[in-house]
């Protein structure tokens, strides 16, 4: 499919009412085939790569949440779907939060599933300010042309080391929008999500912590939280058979 000159990869499995799985950040379509399962004997599920991962085509500039939730309408309205539910895992559930919260759309979201979700913003220790100063000074030094001269390996291996695994691994123009997402606090959009909402949790996840959940639960007024035990950020992959049951049980599949 094209949308606006990027080439994005998608699939369709099962028939029915609609399903549309957003995905976490950095992963692919292939990764949510599970949860498509799940759903797909009473549903038609929608699998999609967001510009810039997997098989789809990257932005030509720094998208925000935003960007990326109007993108997802463009896509929809490709497909000719008015109604949808939608289930976001991590970035995913970002994109969801910034749909749902919206005063007007030219959809209807029938459900949503929220699977340790992103979207809210941590409070900074002492211990993390102090790092990102370090981290502000070391850049500033390291982009000195004396010092990139003197020591070009040194810079390169620290410039190597630094932010997260994600980070690390996306190119100039991911790392801009993923920027743009961990540094936006979506807690004052919860408030305005009017549809039901099922919120599904890793009590073990480090990525977006159980206390993001409960924070969920209490600002969307209709939220009920399933929590799955030894399960971290992936919950839905640690806990396979427990999460098929709760998909299943949510959306009526006998």
């Amino acid at each position: 499919m094209i949308i606006d000159n990027y080439k994005i990869n998608y699939k369709i499995t099962g028939e029915g009412k609609t399903v549309v799985i957003l995905q976490g950040w950095g992963t692919s379509l292939e990764m949510y085939d599970t949860i498509a399962n799940s759903l797909s004997s009473d549903y038609r599920v929608i699998q999609l790569d967001f510009p810039g991962f997997g098989h789809s085509d990257e932005p030509r500039e720094a998208w925000s949440v935003d960007d990326y939730a109007n993108f997802v309408l463009k896509f929809l309205d490709k497909l000719d779907i008015r109604e949808a539910s939608l289930i976001g895992h991590s970035y995913g559930g970002r994109v969801i939060i910034k749909l749902a919260s919206r005063d007007e759309l030219p959809i209807e979201i029938e459900k949503i599933v929220l699977i340790d979700s992103a979207g809210i913003l941590p409070k900074k220790s002492l211990k993390q300010k102090t790092k990102i100063r370090i981290y502000k000074i070391g850049k500033k030094l390291a982009n000195t042309k004396i010092l990139q001269m003197l020591f070009p390996e040194a810079i390169d291996n620290w410039k190597s080391k630094q932010g997260s695994p994600d980070y690390r691994n996306a190119t100039p123009i991911m790392r801009q929008c993923l920027v743009k997402a961990v540094n936006e606090d979506l807690t004052d959009n919860l408030v305005r999500i009017k549809v039901d909402t099922l919120l599904v949790w890793g009590d073990q996840d480090t990525a977006t912590p159980i206390s993001d959940a409960h924070i969920m639960e209490k600002a969307i007024p209709k939220a009920g939280l399933v929590v799955l035990k030894g399960a971290g950020h992936f919950s839905f992959i640690d806990q396979p058979y427990i999460f098929d049951k709760v998909m299943k049980s949510y959306f009526e599949i006998s």
